[in-house]
């Protein structure tokens, strides 16, 4: 499916390509590349982050790589929860993967330049993983609210076939709409200045540098917002609302503590991730320094990532007797 939804975007792409290259005359002209201004433009600071960035992104990837392989070598963890957190790592690493890396050659190479093929892709990945991520999010919920709730009937409810629906449900929802937002930008013509002040291309940036009508792509963007973080945020509202409600239900203190134990940690993640997206946005309607929107946004997009591993391994138990156990089979093999 996710081949599809792919081979779907980037044949509208090509398709109307020469449409959305093509610019009146006047102010406007054909876009071949974006400039991309960064974090800052000071020389000295280039260097600081390199290194910061690329070490966030190496312990993103790292961290959530092992959440993975921990998940897939422990039989213990071939449950439903560790099922959707082992995707929900992998889309973390997709999604710090579709910024992060294009910022660090960018640094390196001395070259803030990105081409207009390269941004629409940068784009379109970028909102895919970021709504797979508030998807997963309001399964894992979703998957917590039942086992808490409903502990008898949590293995009939929560079967394989029912997991794998979801999560290709959550994929289609992601691809479809994000493919809708870059065919909605392929019909944008650009003026002269094409000055990003952000370190990737964000749809916010980018639509406020058109000169034809952007109201279509206005109205979808805020349309998705509704859909994409309202709704799932409701979800997990109402589960958690739900969960609170049984474990306050029950009588003994080790017995709540051992319920508030099992969803601590997502709680937390769903805390981390909406708390700082929603400050993002936030930050971005009440200031016009669009640099520091840019370094909000990184919060966003690496900081949150990166601590994710952290946060599950740290409060569950069998997260780290399976990554010890990993450990321990990788120092055995050498």
């Amino acid at each position: 499916m996710m081949c599809i939804l792919f081979v779907m975007y980037y044949s509208s792409f090509h398709f109307l390509d020469s449409h959305a290259s093509y610019m009146e005359p006047g102010n406007h002209t054909e876009v071949l590349e974006f400039i991309l201004l960064g974090l800052s433009e000071v020389e000295e600071l280039q260097s600081l982050l390199l290194g910061l960035f690329l070490s966030m992104y190496l312990v993103t990837f790292i961290g959530n790589l092992l959440i993975i392989l921990a998940t897939i070598t422990s039989s213990h963890l071939h449950t439903p929860m560790y099922f959707f957190l082992a995707n929900f790592s992998f889309v973390d690493i997709c999604f710090t993967s579709t910024t992060i890396p294009k910022m660090l050659l960018n640094i390196h190479t001395h070259n803030k330049t990105i081409t207009y093929q390269g941004c629409l892709s940068q784009m379109y990945f970028f909102i895919l993983f970021a709504e797979l991520d508030s998807f997963l999010l309001s399964i894992m919920a979703y998957d917590r609210f039942v086992a808490i709730c409903y502990p008898l009937h949590y293995t009939v409810i929560m079967n394989p076939r029912l997991c794998v629906l979801l999560l290709l449900l959550s994929w289609i929802l992601s691809g479809l709409d994000s493919l809708v937002h870059g065919l909605l930008l392929l019909q944008l013509s650009f003026c002269t200045n094409l000055e990003i002040p952000h370190f990737f291309c964000e749809i916010n940036q980018v639509i406020q540098l058109a000169c034809s009508d952007t109201l279509l792509s206005v109205i979808e963007m805020y349309f998705t917002t509704v859909v994409v973080a309202i709704i799932p945020l409701t979800g997990i509202i109402f589960s958690y609302s739900r969960i609170v409600s049984s474990i306050l239900r029950i009588t003994s203190a080790r017995g709540k503590y051992e319920a508030f134990s099992t969803c601590g940690s997502h709680l937390s993640v769903v805390s981390l991730f909406y708390g700082t997206g929603l400050g993002v946005y936030l930050s971005s309607a009440t200031t016009q320094n669009s640099r520091a929107s840019a370094i909000a946004s990184g919060m966003y997009t690496i900081v949150t990532p990166m601590l994710n591993p952290f946060i599950y391994s740290l409060r569950n138990k069998d997260i780290k007797g399976a990554l010890k156990s990993l450990v321990g089979i990788v120092i055995l093999n050498e």
